[in-house]
């Protein structure tokens, strides 16, 4: 397994303004690589920028023009791009009878076609380069969706399997594509909706932003292309995959563990 070097690259991370994507910034900076910082909020975004030295750019990758802006920005002022990193995220928690339909689109357009977009409007880019990296921050929705989260989960099962495919396509180019799946995270994105959160989720250990970060960089050095946290988590997952009706029965009692 080839071990890539971040000092000098170039590296892009969405949804960089908070969390995940604030950490996985800040981490790969301190690594020594150039970083650009993208979210919809030019006010956090800015401060993040100054913090650590990266350039930030105000995109909203929910729109195909955004992506496309986000992409030719990033060129026009590094003329390169070694790592991307797709991390912005939605989440309209709630059964599918509750959710609108443009909450249902904004969901499918953040998690799962503006990945799909920058990686392949990234793509020359990437094997221009001496080996480029995608990572793509999904869910352990992604192996075992629950209810009042569906259509997030179905965003992080296609983005998933998207990683996969594509790594098989891009097997012999030299740029690899991972997948980083976690469970519960202690940022916003649960805990200022945490009313809405499922007592199930809360059966899981919390991760911390960091910690999370800390397989997104992993991931972009060795090109693996699954990692996960917490460990138990992905077994469960994988359990509930290959026997359904599992998840089903077990979910009462995981619940009374909250």
């Amino acid at each position: 397994m080839t071990v890539k070097q971040l000092a000098g690259s170039v590296v892009l991370v969405t949804g960089a303004s908070a969390g995940v994507g604030e950490a996985a910034a800040r981490a790969f900076a301190e690594a020594g690589a150039q970083v650009i910082v993208a979210a919809r909020g030019a006010e956090k975004l800015e401060r993040v920028a100054r913090d650590i030295g990266a350039t930030p750019i105000v995109a909203d990758v929910s729109s195909a023009a955004g992506c496309e802006q986000l992409i030719h920005e990033t060129l026009a002022v590094h003329g390169r791009l070694d790592v991307l990193v797709n991390n912005a995220g939605c989440h309209h928690r709630g059964p599918v009878a509750t959710r609108s339909a443009d909450e249902i689109g904004e969901m499918v357009d953040t998690n799962l076609r503006a990945p799909l977009m920058l990686s392949r409007l990234a793509l020359d880019a990437l094997q221009a380069g001496d080996g480029g990296a995608i990572v793509n921050v999904a869910s352990i929705a992604g192996h075992m969706p629950l209810a009042g989260s569906a259509s997030y989960s179905a965003t992080k099962f296609g983005l998933r399997a998207f990683t996969y495919a594509l790594a098989e396509e891009l097997d012999d180019t030299g740029v690899s594509v991972s997948v980083v799946s976690p469970g519960p995270i202690a940022t916003d994105f649960i805990l200022s909706d945490i009313d809405s959160v499922s007592d199930i989720t809360f059966s899981q250990a919390m991760s911390t932003p960091e910690q999370i970060a800390e397989l997104i960089v992993a991931c972009a050095r060795d090109g693996r292309v699954e990692r996960s946290r917490p460990a138990m988590s992905r077994v469960m997952a994988t359990a509930g995959y290959l026997v359904p009706a599992l998840p089903r029965a077990l979910r009462p009692l995981l619940a009374q563990a909250v």
